[in-house]
């Protein structure tokens, strides 16, 4: 499942692709073992190998898991495995049980791992398989959760509250690097930074923004929806992606993968087991990008000798939604609650945040002059479409 984002820097989602087995089991099969080692040369002394490390993993790695996505193949060869209903394995990522209840468990994982799935698999630590349910997704996050049989559940995982993550701490990686051959895998690091913005498009031009924590625990193809947990065993992140180029596309760029915080993780997985979908606040404006406008439209604002260099264009306010009667044409939004808004993804960065019934106070260059509006947020993005249409 090869997902591509499209950002200045340019990104891989770590997830594993089908086509990844025709290369993957020519690597197996040139493993080889030896058993002709003498016993002489095999020191008897024993240690106690547990640490703070390994005692994390054990807390926590039968919660994660292999997500096997199937699809109905384009180009199906003689070597292509196919299911009953006629579908192959699309793609494979990783997956955090989070929670069971009434005999059913729950499994987060990223959006882009289920994306287009015709059926869907979990694979526990154990080898064995069950059937999953897509519960709901959400592109803009990138996060899914899927429902399965609680039968053969035997832990699961706990979050962490990411707003308490220090830089420098450990972080490790959990997951399927290269599919479910290398499943709970660990890779170990630090956090690297927090609050990273990486937001892009996805294959279907729709957009996906993430405030992540930044790691240099490895994070490899098949690692998307896995753990990042701290050395307590708690999940603190999602994994999603790793940089592996710069934006020059000439230099290879290491240790550099995200994750979805915990606690934004949380907050869209609790809506999509009530609602599906995420709900979230529209302020009612169609919007473009400063730096984006026409010699045309800078013209038709009378921008033209405007001594802006970013922040995000108002080109039209729908009637009966929040920023009528509060934005007009050719507003230029510079902030929202004291953030800097430079691009669109900034203005939807902070105004995602809030919910239905919040206020936000948007700075607004209007001819020439700096102001503050305030408006509350009395409807959906869903209520947009339709008001739209």
């Amino acid at each position: 499942m090869k997902k591509n984002i499209k950002y200045l820097l340019i990104f891989v989602f770590a997830l594993i692709g089908g086509s990844i087995g025709s290369f993957a089991y020519p690597l197996f099969q040139s493993i080889t073992h030896s058993s002709s080692t003498s016993s002489s040369l095999i020191s008897n002394n024993t240690y106690d190998n547990q640490s703070s490390v390994t005692q994390a993993v054990d807390k926590v790695k039968d919660a994660v898991v292999s997500v096997i996505n199937y699809q109905k193949p384009s180009n199906a060869s003689s070597d292509t495995e196919l299911t009953e209903d006629g579908l192959a394995i699309y793609g494979e990522g990783s997956g955090i049980i989070y929670k069971k209840e009434n005999g059913k468990a729950y499994v987060v994982t990223n959006e882009h791992v289920v994306n287009g799935a015709k059926s869907l698999e979990v694979q526990f630590s154990s080898g064995d398989t069950v059937k999953a349910t897509l519960v709901g997704s959400d592109s803009y996050s990138d996060l899914a959760v899927l429902e399965i049989s609680d039968e053969k559940v035997t832990t699961v995982a706990e979050f962490a509250n990411s707003d308490t993550i220090k830089v420098g701490e450990t972080a490790l990686a959990i997951g399927s690097p290269l599919g479910v051959s290398f499943a709970n895998s660990v890779t170990k690091g630090i956090v690297s930074g927090v609050n990273r913005q990486i937001t892009g498009t996805n294959d279907n031009g729709q957009t996906v923004s993430i405030n992540a924590i930044q790691t240099d625990a490895a994070i490899n193809p098949g690692n998307s929806g896995g753990a990042l947990i701290n050395i307590e065993g708690q999940v603190i992140g999602i994994n999603e992606q790793k940089v592996v180029r710069d934006s020059s596309g000439e230099s290879t760029v290491e240790g550099l993968g995200f994750a979805i915080p915990s606690n934004d993780v949380v907050t869209i997985i609790e809506q999509l087991e009530t609602n599906k979908k995420v709900v979230r606040p529209a302020l009612g404006i169609t919007m473009k990008a400063y730096s984006q406008l026409t010699t045309i439209e800078m013209k038709k604002a009378n921008l033209e000798n405007s001594k802006l260099t970013s922040g995000v264009v108002v080109m039209s306010v729908l009637k009966g939604l929040p920023a009528d009667g509060q934005l007009q044409e050719y507003d230029v939004i510079t902030g929202i609650d004291d953030q800097e808004v430079k691009t669109t993804s900034d203005l939807q960065n902070v105004l995602y945040r809030h919910k239905v019934g919040d206020s936000v106070v948007l700075k607004v260059v209007r001819n020439g002059e700096e102001k503050n509006v305030t408006i509350k947020l009395t409807k959906t993005t869903d209520q947009l479409n339709l008001e739209n249409n």
